[in-house]
């Protein structure tokens, strides 16, 4: 009974001990990782939210950038570690295509990390070459089903996001368009602008200067309305592709088993930064909308981008290489 009755004590303690860590959270440095280089969006939004973070709750929230092998050494050191609240994950939605371009992932993402917040989405834009004949999305589409294959489109790379909102059209719409894959954005986008390439699916941040320039012409954004930093172009679900949506989004992980209490603060925090109208008005400025949803909100939503791409990539009969 008196081993019993130690133990208890023990088990006591050990529950009190870690309920006063979780209720004096943070009281030490917070570190937000950020998969990618420094410079980029993703980059830009967690400092925008350690920053936040550090002023409100006085302990420094601080952004570690460790890219490399599309975001998954990133990923996968935040899944591995303690689920204390102490580090997190600034990550993009190539978090739920990954395990369609790399045949063994050291993490899942649904088991392995929890869902805190989507924070951002910025929809895309599908763009031509104002040279190209096709002035709407419906052109496009009788242009590629008139000769399957003869229209190509640029992407920054196989399994990205921007190939695989073509390949949603294409299987939405029944067409046939030749891939040509690039090593990024950039250079896809230059050798759209050069006329080398027909086509392809920009983000609206990176497009919008050439579409208002004229060197672009677009045809439709990948969200289920309008952008508000394109609003003279229809949406993909307007120009007669229903339901169709792809967006380019960034949201905040922890690792699995992370306390509610700390996963909850973490979500309010983004929504009160979000209501600032001057943090919103820098967002929008770039083409992005502040989101801020709750965690199971946020699980859901990842689940079914999920489901979403391994649909698509069945389809397109993508297959993993690394």
């Amino acid at each position: 009974m008196l081993k019993v009755a130690i133990a208890g004590a023990a088990l006591t303690c050990l529950v009190a001990a870690s309920a006063q860590a979780q209720s004096s959270w943070p009281n030490k440095p917070v570190k937000i990782l950020v998969p990618t280089a420094a410079g980029g969006s993703a980059d830009t939004t967690a400092r925008m939210y350690a920053a936040h973070m550090s002023k409100v709750l006085g302990q420094q929230f601080y952004v570690e950038n460790r890219g490399g092998a599309g975001n998954t050494l990133g990923i996968e050191s935040v899944a591995r570690s303690p689920a204390d609240g102490y580090t997190l994950l600034l990550g993009a939605g190539t978090i739920t295509i990954n395990h369609l371009v790399y045949k063994k992932l050291p993490y899942d993402v649904m088991r392995d990390l929890t869902p805190v917040t989507q924070m951002t989405s910025v929809a895309n834009v599908l763009v031509v070459h104002p040279a190209q004949p096709m002035k709407t999305l419906a052109d496009y589409i009788s242009a590629a089903k008139a000769k399957p294959g003869a229209i190509n489109f640029a992407s920054a790379g196989v399994g990205s996001n921007l190939h695989l909102a073509m390949e949603l059209l294409k299987y939405r719409s029944g067409i046939e368009v030749t891939h040509v894959p690039y090593k990024g954005v950039g250079p896809a986008l230059q050798d759209t602008l050069a006329g080398h390439v027909m086509s392809m699916v920009s983000n609206i941040a990176s497009a919008k200067g050439h579409v208002d320039s004229g060197k672009l012409r677009a045809l439709a954004v990948t969200s289920l309305k309008r952008a508000p930093a394109l609003p003279d172009v229809p949406s993909m679900s307007e120009a007669g592709i229903k339901d169709y949506e792809v967006l380019n989004w960034f949201g905040l992980f922890a690792p699995a088993g992370t306390p509610k209490e700390i996963v909850d603060r973490l979500q309010s925090e983004a929504a009160v930064m979000y209501a600032d109208p001057k943090t919103r008005d820098l967002l929008k400025g770039e083409g992005a909308d502040p989101v801020a949803s709750k965690p199971a909100d946020f699980a859901v939503f990842v689940k079914s981008e999920i489901e979403k791409w391994n649909e698509v990539g069945k389809a397109a009969n993508i297959q993993p290489t690394e």
